[in-house]
């Protein structure tokens, strides 16, 4: 039996649940901005509550996607005409929504022992005209240097704001994502912990930047009701279909979260056996919800081939590398990409990412820990 790169989870009881909301939602006809959307809101912030400075739940402010949630997040703490900085490694959409927010992208290196900034990339990437730092929480693992990463930005009047969108329940140090920020974009596609088809969420702790980005998502307008708009937004409301679904699947946040850490967990005590391929380390004040199980192959290693005989011969498939094409290199981008950034090149060349699904069986962990085991040895020559 193969075990595949990833799996959605929706126990029967939760299928049932949401197919009764979803039809009394087309009885009503109220599709969008209605209850659920401010339950999913009020919901997913109370489970992000801890160590937020105010002491009190976070604003919640749900939209069509993870990438307008960013957009919104920038747009609110003011980017255009400006520079704003990115790390290399994060998906295309961090970019994406830097520019559609009217700012510039600048591209900094990472840490290798975090797949993030650091103060040290990220004071590389500086320019006279930074608005804002994109923290970016890949894979799920909050870096240790968070609160260091805070510090330099205050102390140079730069906003920072986090794409938490792997991050849905991980803490540093009992904080969760999305409190070190002056706002966090999270992501509910269907690969993500938490998901509600399409959709994402907005974390602020500032009520001004909450009223702007429920303007923002809504065309702009003033009023939910009024032909009266006052900023250029956009289209990116989120429909009462999709917030029920991430309402009733955010129930299962904590008991996925605890079966990814059993999973990763195996993983580390296997791959502590090969020598030269190591896992992302977990340092000991995060705790990640393992949205990816991020690996390191030696030097020189095909990575291609690994996957290859991993699913040819073992019906073992991984989930997409986070990432393989730094930003920088992508076709796309090629107007910003600046200077060459050789930890990030290298981290994105190398790593893998092992299957993690929420409701993973022992015997798949047995099986990819089996199957990684021998394709590893065979083209390592141990």
């Amino acid at each position: 039996m193969g075990v595949q790169a990833a799996r959605v989870v929706f126990p029967a009881a939760d299928r049932a649940e949401i197919a009764e909301a979803v039809s009394e939602i087309l009885r009503s006809g109220m599709l969008t901005l209605g209850p659920y959307t401010r339950q999913f809101e009020a919901a997913f912030a109370a489970a992000h509550s801890a160590g937020w400075p105010a002491g009190e739940p976070p604003h919640g402010i749900a939209t069509a996607s993870g990438t307008s949630a960013l957009e919104i997040a920038l747009r609110g703490v003011g980017v255009t005409g400006r520079d704003v900085i990115v790390p290399a490694n994060t998906f295309y959409a961090t970019a994406a929504a830097v520019l559609g927010a009217g700012g510039k992208p600048v591209f900094a290196d990472i840490d290798a022992a975090t797949f993030a900034l650091s103060p040290d990339t990220l004071l590389a990437a500086l320019t006279p005209d930074t608005a804002a730092v994109v923290l970016v929480h890949i894979g799920g693992l909050i870096t240790p240097l968070a609160d260091e990463l805070t510090m330099a930005c205050e102390e140079r009047g730069i906003t920072l704001v986090e794409d938490a969108a792997h991050a849905h329940g991980s803490t540093y140090d009992g904080r969760f994502a999305g409190s070190f920020s002056a706002a966090a974009a999270f992501s509910f596609y269907p690969t993500k912990v938490v998901t509600c088809g399409e959709g994402g969420m907005i974390l602020t702790g500032s009520a001004p930047l909450a009223d702007e980005a429920r303007i923002y998502r809504d065309q702009g307008k003033g009023s939910f009701g009024a032909n009266h708009h006052v900023r250029h937004g956009y289209a990116w409301r989120l429909s009462e279909q999709n917030a029920v679904t991430g309402f009733v699947h955010l129930r299962r946040l904590a008991h996925f979260i605890e079966r990814r850490r059993e999973v990763a967990a195996r993983y580390d005590e296997a791959l502590a056996r090969l020598d030269g391929l190591v896992p992302l380390p977990e340092p000991s004040s995060c705790r990640s919800n393992f949205y990816k199980y991020v690996a390191v192959l030696p030097p020189g290693a095909d990575r291609a081939r690994f996957k290859q005989e991993l699913a040819d011969r073992h019906d073992v498939r991984l989930s997409g590398e986070v990432y393989d094409l730094p930003l920088h290199h992508q076709p796309a981008l090629t107007e910003f990409a600046g200077p060459a950034l050789p930890v990030a090149e290298d981290m994105c060349a190398r790593h893998i990412c092992l299957p993690v699904h929420s409701d993973m069986h022992d015997d798949e962990i047995d099986q990819v820990i089996t199957a990684v085991g021998a394709v590893y040895g065979a083209l390592a020559g141990v």
